[in-house]
């Protein structure tokens, strides 16, 4: 698996979804990013040319999550910036219309190199319970989970 070759040196533009569950929020464990190959996010992923955003997402959570999602709001906008790799990335509210949770495949990955490994709830706490490295860095703007959903605007790098 290689990221940085994937997704290295050049603007992306990545769609996210938030979906809440009672106290929990789903997120995504991905392999082979930052410095224990550990990274936890909202599901998400890159919008290719001519797709809408809200389509982008809704395929990007079906084949991430299993989940089918209707786009909601448009909440923030993040720019992940660690050379190689740089996403200008828009957080959306979604909720939940059909599907199976499940752990997901990413399409542009060798059956052998998927760096999807994992999809749950997680409880803001356990979110947190993991180095700031390990986790997107939305989260550091919040205290709770409550608060990742009055986020708004152009969040400036942490």
């Amino acid at each position: 698996m290689d990221v940085v070759n994937l997704y290295g040196n050049r603007l992306r533009l990545r769609v996210c979804g938030l979906y809440r569950k009672d106290d929990r929020l789903l997120m995504v464990r991905h392999r082979g990013i930052g410095p224990t190959n550990t990274f936890w996010c909202p599901p998400g992923g890159g919008a290719a040319f001519g797709e809408a955003a809200p389509d982008a997402l809704a395929r990007e959570f079906a084949e991430e999550t299993g989940l089918i999602v209707l786009t909601d709001e448009l909440l923030f906008v993040h720019e992940f910036m660690k050379p190689p790799l740089h996403a200008i990335e828009l957080f959306f509210k979604v909720r939940v219309v059909g599907g199976t949770l499940q752990t997901g495949f990413d399409p542009e990955m060798a059956a052998d190199q998927q760096i999807i490994d994992e999809v749950r709830l997680m409880t803001f706490n356990e979110i947190k319970a993991f180095p700031p490295h390990e986790h997107h860095a939305l989260f550091s703007y919040c205290h709770s989970l409550d608060d990742v959903f009055k986020l708004r605007g152009y969040l400036p790098r942490t």
